[in-house]
């Protein structure tokens, strides 16, 4: 697995994100998030740009967002979808090149990471950005960041 192991503190800027979300064990309501999401995407570029591919999730109530980062706040939103401005702010993030199928296990060893060197994380959503697009990029060279909200 090609994992950064070093956490880099950067800044999330605010973004437009439109998203799914789920409730549950990830492992199921990630995908279920992801088809619905993926299946209102072209309705959702008929009046808005997607600039981006992200999930935001919170561990402990088990909240799952499956979403996109789009130019401006939405107009004539989809069923299905909702819109948050989300704040952004100071997060570590650990960069994993390699297909989406290594997430699980990149996920818990940057967790693991985070425990041990003591990060000092705020009460936030953690984020996974998408950097390229799956579609026309091979799967060993997929990068996503994953990042922590960091005090």
């Amino acid at each position: 697995m090609n994992l950064t192991e070093e956490p880099v503190v950067v800044h999330w800027p605010e973004t437009h994100y439109v998203f799914v979300e789920k409730t549950g064990p990830f492992m199921t309501t990630a995908p279920q998030a992801w088809q619905t999401a993926h299946s209102l995407a072209p309705a959702l570029s008929e009046h808005n740009q997607i600039t981006g591919y992200m999930s935001l999730f919170k561990v402990g109530p088990q909240i799952y967002r499956a979403g996109f980062a789009v130019a401006e706040a939405p107009q004539q939103l989809p069923d299905g979808l909702q819109y948050e401005a989300f704040n952004g702010g100071k997060y570590s993030r650990f960069v994993l090149t390699g297909p989406y199928s290594n997430l699980p296990d990149a996920c818990g060893r940057t967790f693991a990471i985070v425990a041990e060197k003591k990060v000092a994380l705020r009460d936030d959503f953690n984020i996974e950005h998408y950097v390229n697009d799956p579609r026309i990029t091979p799967e060993e060279e997929l990068v996503t960041e994953i990042l922590f909200p960091t005090k």
